[in-house]
């Protein structure tokens, strides 16, 4: 009897909590795109598997309270009852009709693209996304992942015109137009991702050596967490993006903004000889060769690589890094920026840099090496094992760096002075990342380590 009253009581307290969980945000985000069909399909289950669930259970309570243990009473044997065999069939038979049924008139609207949806490619990989758009000419260029470099991270086939004029965005962040039908073509660049984005109600994986595609129409302005939702590895929870829904106006300036691939092929080579005079006033700190001056809170720039180089002077020229409270060393890098007005500029400072020679760096910090070297697994996958850097993940090289340097940098992760800022995705992902180093003797040990390699 005691477990009858239980489960009658599991049953009451599942209703209530249904019913008043969407008070609470325990349901669905607010829809913002045309798939409202998908939340009708998804209500249509929770009434059918909760009708089975309610039934099923009031049934077992039934059970237990009628055909209880008495004394003088017997158990009749029924093995063939075609009645209720019948009827089982046909309520099972309804039930799962109901639930496929909508499921799979969504499936078929959800592969048919409308023939006036516009197009863009969302490009996943361990751990970031980047996107591209078709240019004037309406059509993608040819891609490949033989062609990838740190210049071409898209692998554009250089040799196809077509893809001359496509939009790149080397960003997290994309842009749609609302009430705009958009088909979302999806693509890997290494392992299994997920494109989803929870407002939307659609999400598709993206599979190696694939190329799957997903269609919507954004319907309310505004901003969307883009979520990758297939487990890809150790930054998995880490690999998040931004969808901003616009106005047509708003969107096609953003669209405008951004390089074409045959703006970065026009590029040529950086100009050495400009960045070694842009570079003057980095040498009063970082000095001369790069080798950086602990006196004046400046580290090694040598070896970093010019890729990771222009993309900081990129974060210090608008404010994503140096303007957080506590970054007072990182201050002194903002009003210095003024003297590099714009991206090229950056492009030559880092190659003149990469052509500096590498000098070793006194080392500073001690700590248990043992205890870092496995506490420096989690930051092998995006900085390699052995610290050399991984570019397609955006990690620089750690081994050789001023290991005092390191020291801070990871103390600003953690407390919030760097990677704060909204548009510092990878540095987000540090924040994240660094948690894994408990307290300061933890980061002391992981820098002896690095200090190894």
């Amino acid at each position: 009897m005691a477990i009858a009253v239980v489960i009658l009581l599991l049953v009451i307290a599942t209703l209530i909590f249904h019913f008043i969980s969407p008070l609470y945000g325990w349901y669905f985000t607010d829809i913002a795109s045309n798939w409202d069909m998908i939340d009708t399909t998804v209500d249509i289950t929770f009434v059918v598997t909760g009708v089975v669930f309610v039934a099923v259970n009031l049934f077992l309570v039934y059970c237990l309270v009628n055909f209880r243990h008495r004394e003088g009473h017997k158990a009749a044997y029924d093995p063939e009852n075609k009645k209720l065999e019948t009827w089982l069939t046909v309520i099972t038979t309804i039930g799962v009709a109901a639930m496929l049924a909508p499921g799979l008139v969504v499936w078929g609207q959800f592969v048919t693209v409308p023939d006036d949806a516009a197009e863009f490619e969302a490009i996943g990989q361990q751990w970031n996304w980047s996107f591209r758009f078709p240019g004037e000419d309406g059509e993608f260029g040819n891609v490949d992942v033989r062609h990838t470099s740190v210049d071409n991270p898209m692998g554009m086939d250089p040799e196809d015109p077509a893809g001359r004029d496509d939009v790149l965005v080397f960003d997290q962040t994309v842009h749609l137009p609302v009430d705009q039908p958009m088909q979302a073509w999806l693509r890997s660049m290494d392992v299994l991702h997920d494109f989803a984005v929870p407002q939307f109600r659609v999400k598709m994986d993206l599979v190696p050596g694939m190329v799957t595609y997903q269609w919507f129409t954004p319907t309310v302005p505004g901003e969307y967490e883009i979520l990758c939702e297939e487990l890809c590895g150790i930054g998995h929870f880490a690999m998040r993006g931004l969808v901003v829904v616009d106005e047509r106006p708003d969107f096609e300036a953003w669209l405008d903004s951004q390089p074409t691939w045959g703006d970065l092929m026009a590029r040529g080579e950086p100009n050495l000889a400009a960045g070694q005079a842009g570079y003057a006033i980095c040498a009063a700190c970082h000095g001369p060769q790069g080798q950086g001056q602990p006196v004046l809170n400046a580290p090694k720039l040598t070896d970093l690589g010019a890729w990771y180089i222009e993309q900081q002077l990129v974060y210090f020229k608008n404010g994503v890094r140096g303007t957080a409270e506590g970054d007072t060393f990182g201050a002194t890098m903002a009003p210095l920026m003024a003297t590099v007005p714009d991206r090229n500029a950056m492009r030559n400072i880092a190659a003149y840099i990469e052509t500096l020679e590498d000098q070793p760096v006194e080392t500073t910090v001690t700590g248990d090496v043992a205890r870092g070297e496995r506490l420096y697994s989690t930051c092998a996958a995006c900085h390699g094992a052995d610290g050399e850097g991984i570019w397609t993940t955006r990690a620089p090289r750690l081994a050789g760096r001023s290991d005092w340097y390191l020291v801070t940098q990871l103390q600003n992760f953690k407390s919030g002075v760097r990677g704060s800022h909204d548009d510092d995705i990878y540095g987000a992902q540090m924040s994240l990342l660094a948690e894994v180093l408990p307290d300061d003797q933890a980061i002391d040990d992981v820098v002896a380590y690095i200090n190894t390699l």
